[in-house]
């Protein structure tokens, strides 16, 4: 589905590189966890894929397709994308905001409604009350969902999430996660997810790419990575969240 080969990225002519020689293939239907922290060349990876931000060198394939031979603002709408900030247009009503991309891609204002409305049902915001709200009338939680219902509206293959749940307290992380697994599961959408929160890789991840200081360090299933790390950057990294993930889960079962 998705295929990174050798990219890397500088933003100052080569004398430093935000990442350097990332290499990786993402099936369809699968979530792929970026992990690192802040620095370490996850995000500006995720933004290479919808090319908010130009590979230096490097090739990127969706679908088969080289993304460079596209063109990127139809690249973007083709791919949904949802980040810390929401973005949420403050002028706009729930559905409005959920609809844009719908707008600029020609349809009507009935199918537009229509489908905010099913979107909207779909993350678990009942469109009879919130269709019409505006996002100063939302808690953040429900300004996320609504970033994931407009990332939807649009059905596109892909999901780019760039910390979606970083902004929100620890219990509507939690709910947003597991709403996230559920949705997982009923669209089988293709999903690269970045974060630097451990316990949200090992929840969400069909595999964990760990980034650092513009590294690649190791990718793999969250299991296999806990089990063998491939550095000892990892394995000081995965070691206590690990065990207290392990314990957290006996307690809860």
């Amino acid at each position: 589905m998705i295929r990174l080969h050798n990219v890397s990225k500088s933003f100052d002519g080569g004398n430093s590189f935000a990442v350097r020689n990332i290499s990786f293939h993402i099936e369809r239907g699968e979530t792929l966890v970026l992990l690192g922290s802040s620095g370490s060349g996850k995000s500006t990876t995720l933004k290479t894929i919808n090319r908010l931000i130009e590979p230096t060198s490097g090739e990127i394939e969706i679908g088969g397709k080289n993304i460079l031979h596209l063109d990127p603002i139809e690249l973007r709408r083709s791919i949904g994308y949802v980040f810390q900030g929401i973005g949420l247009f403050p002028h706009m009503t729930v559905e409005e905001n959920v609809g844009v991309v719908l707008r600029l891609l020609g349809q009507s204002r009935a199918e537009r409604s229509k489908r905010a409305r099913e979107l909207l049902s779909l993350v678990e915001l009942d469109p009879d009350i919130y269709a019409t709200n505006f996002p100063e009338e939302l808690s953040g939680g429900q300004q996320q969902r609504v970033g994931v219902a407009r990332a939807l509206a649009a059905d596109p293959e892909c999901l780019l999430m760039d910390e979606p749940f970083g902004a929100v307290d620890a219990l509507t992380r939690k709910t947003l996660q597991d709403e996230l697994l559920k949705l997982k599961q009923r669209l089988k959408k293709t999903i690269v997810f970045v974060t630097h929160d451990i316990f949200e890789a090992l929840v969400l991840a069909d595999r964990i790419a760990v980034f650092h200081e513009g590294n690649l360090e190791q990718i793999a299933a969250p299991h296999k990575i806990v089990a063998n790390p491939a550095s000892d950057f990892v394995r000081d990294l995965f070691q206590e969240p690990a065990r207290n993930l392990e314990l957290f889960r006996e307690f809860s079962s």
